[in-house]
C-alpha cells in the first residue's frame, strides 16, 4: 500500500441543517446551521477539513471537492481547512475546487471553479463557465458566457430564502436527513 493517509469521516451537522442521507460525504466535513444538501451532491474533503457556513444551499450533484494541490504534496500536513462562508449557492452539476469560498456566492449549473482560484463575496460564476488559471475575484464579479467574461455587479446575489424554505418542507418527505450531530445552543 501506499503512505497516503486515508482521513476517516467526521461529519458534522449543526442544528437546523438538512442533509440528505443519499448525499456523498468524505472527509472532516462542518455543515453550518440552516444549511441544505440535496441527494446526490458530493461534499469531499481530502486535504485538509472543509467548515460550511450558514445558509448555504448544496444542489443535486454539485460537488465541492478541497484535493492537496499538486505545490503543496510535500507539506500536505500543513494545509489549511477550507471555509466556505455563508449565503453560497452550488447549482446543479457544479464542481468547485476553489483555495478560499468567502460569503453570498452563486456557483451556476455545470459551472467549475479549480483549485487556484479564490472566490470573495457576493461574485456569481455563470453556467458552463470554467475558471481555471490562478486568480482572486475581486467581490461582486460576474463570470458570464461561453468566454467566461468578466464584469463586475450592481449588487450582491440575494439570498435564496424562498426557495431554500420550500425545500425544508418537501426534502424531508421524499429523503432520508441526517440528524444534526452537535446540540443546538
Amino acid at each position: 500500500m501506499s503512505d497516503i493517509k486515508m482521513s476517516r469521516n467526521s461529519i458534522k451537522v449543526m442544528p437546523g441543517a438538512l442533509v440528505c442521507e443519499e448525499s456523498k460525504l468524505r472527509g472532516d466535513i462542518t455543515i453550518g446551521k440552516d444549511c441544505i444538501v440535496h441527494p446526490m451532491a458530493t461534499i469531499i474533503a481530502e486535504a485538509a477539513p472543509i467548515i460550511i457556513g450558514e445558509n448555504c444551499l448544496i444542489e443535486e450533484q454539485a460537488s465541492i471537492i478541497y484535493r492537496v494541490p499538486f505545490d503543496k504534496v510535500e507539506d500536505k500536513d500543513n494545509i489549511p481547512p477550507l471555509k466556505i462562508g455563508s449565503f453560497n449557492v452550488f447549482e446543479v452539476g457544479c464542481v468547485v475546487e476553489a483555495a478560499s469560498i468567502g460569503n453570498n456566492n452563486v456557483f451556476e449549473a455545470k459551472c467549475f471553479v479549480g483549485n487556484k482560484v479564490t472566490v470573495t463575496n457576493g461574485c456569481t460564476i455563470g453556467a458552463g463557465c470554467h475558471l481555471t488559471e490562478e486568480q482572486e475575484l475581486k467581490e461582486n464579479i460576474i463570470i458570464y458566457g461561453s468566454n467566461c467574461q468578466m464584469r463586475e455587479g450592481l449588487s450582491k446575489p440575494m439570498p435564496q430564502y424562498s426557495q431554500m424554505d420550500t425545500l425544508m418542507k418537501i426534502l424531508p418527505n421524499y429523503h432520508h436527513i441526517r440528524k444534526p450531530s452537535v446540540k443546538g445552543k
